[in-house]
C-alpha cells in the first residue's frame, strides 16, 4: 500500500500526498501495531499448563481479525481498481481476512464468550 501510493501519481503529484491516503496509511500501520503488540502481548505472558486463557485470546482473535479485514479494505481503497485485480495480491489478502471472520469460531461467538467470562470478573492478574 505504501509503496505503490507513492508510486502512483494523479494529478501531477504522487497519491501518497493526498490526505485521505495518508489516512488509510497510517491506520492502517496503527492498527496492526496494535494489533501485533496484543498478540505478543497475550502469547508471551500465557501459561499453557494452567487454564484460562480464553479471554485474552478470544480478545487477540476479534480485534486482529476485524483489523485484518479493514487493512485489506484500506489497503484496496489506496488500490482503486487495482485492488480488485489478481496482479495485486489485496484482493486475495481480504478474502482470506474475511473468512478469518467465520473459521476458527465466528466473530459473534468469541464476543459472546468474552462477554461471558467478563461477567464472571477479570481474571486477578489482569
Amino acid at each position: 500500500m505504501g509503496k505503490y501510493s507513492e508510486d502512483r501519481v494523479a494529478f501531477g503529484q504522487p497519491i501518497a500526498e493526498f490526505g485521505q491516503i495518508q489516512k488509510y496509511v497510517s491506520d492502517s500501520y496503527a492498527k496492526y501495531m496494535a494489533g501485533r503488540s496484543y498478540l505478543y502481548n497475550v502469547s508471551n505472558s500465557m501459561e499453557l499448563d494452567k487454564p484460562g486463557n480464553r479471554l485474552d485470546t478470544d480478545g487477540v482473535k476479534l480485534f486482529t481479525t476485524t483489523m485484518g479485514k479493514e487493512v485489506a479494505d484500506s489497503a484496496i481503497q489506496v488500490l482503486g481498481g487495482y485492488g480488485y485485480c489478481g496482479e495485486y495480491q489485496v484482493e486475495q489478502l481480504w478474502r482470506d481476512a474475511k473468512l478469518l471472520e467465520i473459521g476458527g469460531g465466528t466473530l459473534e461467538s468469541h464476543q459472546k464468550n468474552m462477554a461471558r467470562d467478563l461477567r464472571k470478573g477479570i481474571p486477578e492478574n489482569k
